[in-house]
């Protein structure tokens, strides 16, 4: 048998997991490879993602609401949504999870709401239609304040989801804060600084809040928490 000639030889080499090549022992093979890339998700499958996790939160928003969060399980959610307990999972990694999502996103939006309301009048010249908009904003949904309600009472007996509480509370405190400093208008000076003014606003809505629940009685609620922040926000 005659011996392969060494300068003819060709070496055979792999790059990646992927290369290909016709034939070693053809001195005229040409390597062929390529390149494993992580291709980008093709959109639609990014839209639909997003597309299933607005339903599961949007559906998540009524069951609590409709039940309570410590009576609410996966399958309530999922059924509701209409979707099954995978989609599920390739959202979330837990029920708790889904609530902390759906408690900090409908808080961001009240303080978010508040900001807008006390942005949209001169306080100095016409503080009822201010106060009108702040109580249209903070009593906007009763279910969000079933909600909110709800992970008050787990958070009084949670440090963590107390801390969580908290950040949310100065987040609003400090929307109320800047623009009661903005309006230019003269606290009552029964309470010290605006930051404490700030408090007593949130502390009137925490309180109407419950007994709107308790009561069940819109108009009731709206005028209680009206008169409240008329005397807090005169001078």
């Amino acid at each position: 048998m005659a011996k392969a000639d060494p300068q003819r030889a060709t070496m055979c080499i792999s790059v990646s997991d992927v290369a290909m090549y016709r034939s070693c022992s053809d001195p005229e093979a040409t390597l062929i490879t390529s390149t494993t890339t992580s291709a980008p998700k093709p959109a639609r499958v990014t839209k639909r993602r997003a597309e299933t996790r607005a339903r599961l939160i949007d559906a998540a928003f009524r069951v609590f609401a409709d039940k309570g969060y410590g009576h609410v399980t996966i399958e309530d959610v999922c059924e509701a949504a209409g979707y099954t307990r995978g989609a599920f999972y390739s959202q979330f990694e837990s029920l708790e999870e889904l609530f902390y999502i759906l408690y900090d996103r409908w808080a961001a939006r009240t303080a978010e709401q508040v900001r807008t309301a006390m942005e949209g009048g001169d306080a100095v010249t016409d503080l009822p239609g201010v106060v009108e908009r702040i109580v249209d904003s903070l009593l906007l949904d009763r279910d969000w304040l079933l909600i909110k309600i709800d992970f008050l009472m787990y958070a009084a007996r949670n440090p963590e989801l107390a801390q969580r509480w908290s950040v949310h509370r100065g987040q609003l405190r400090r929307v109320i804060e800047e623009r009661l400093i903005a309006s230019g208008i003269e606290l009552n000076k029964s309470i010290d600084t605006v930051g404490d003014t700030a408090r007593a606003v949130i502390a009137a809505y925490d309180g109407v809040s419950v007994q709107l629940l308790l009561d069940n009685d819109q108009s009731a609620a709206r005028a209680w928490l009206t008169q409240l922040l008329n005397v807090v926000l005169t001078r």
